[in-house]
């Protein structure tokens, strides 16, 4: 949304224990984030807010027909899939960290991204993955664009996309409002330490 420039009030709901069900029912049907509300309509789940938004605004999803189809199906292998990446490389945007040896499953996690990734830009000229304008697909992946970084992932020609993504003004503010965040939660830092040696932390607290 702040990519397109859809006007939007962000509002961030800490997570504070292992689990937040509870605390965030009431604004959120699932108990987890990210919530669209719009008016009296609550709009739940990544890809449910962004076909929301595709009916609504134009630049969610690209113009070319090859290139929306490409798209669509990544994104909603993104939303349904990949979950050695994320069991194995706990999201953390203030790390770096030196990883376990690979599983099998997270190796081919990586290798279908960086399919993904080499794919989208050599067939739609990049310099995003559907081509010259940013989208939901760049949207869906920018999260691992941090985990790329965290844990030094190899995506091969896919790196170029993860260094644009990451300089995004939108990936630029979620980052330093990351790390100037003030608190911290026991069991999602215990996880991050049990994925790999931390060689960095420039998280302000």
């Amino acid at each position: 949304m702040k990519a397109l420039n859809i006007a939007f009030a962000d509002r961030i709901e800490p997570f504070t224990k292992p689990s937040n069900y509870h605390e965030f029912r009431w604004f959120s049907p699932t108990g987890q984030v990210p919530v669209l509300m719009d008016g009296a309509r609550t709009v739940w789940d990544s890809l449910g807010i962004v076909l929301y938004l595709a009916e609504r605004h134009a630049g969610v999803w690209p113009v070319d027909e090859a290139a929306r189809a490409f798209a669509q199906c990544a994104v909603t292998e993104m939303h349904g899939g990949f979950a050695a990446l994320r069991a194995d490389c706990t999201m953390n945007v203030g790390v770096r960290a030196e990883p376990r040896p690979a599983s099998a499953a997270l190796t081919r996690d990586v290798h279908r991204i960086r399919e993904i990734f080499e794919h989208g830009l050599a067939a739609f000229g990049g310099p995003w993955l559907a081509g010259p304008d940013f989208t939901a697909l760049d949207a869906f992946f920018a999260p691992v664009a941090y985990r790329i970084r965290t844990y030094g992932l190899d995506v091969g020609a896919g790196q170029a996309w993860a260094d644009s993504v990451l300089a995004h003004p939108a990936m630029q503010q979620w980052e330093a409002e990351a790390l100037s965040e003030h608190w911290r939660e026991a069991s999602h830092e215990a996880e991050l330490a049990a994925k790999g040696r931390i060689t960095a932390d420039y998280r302000k607290v």
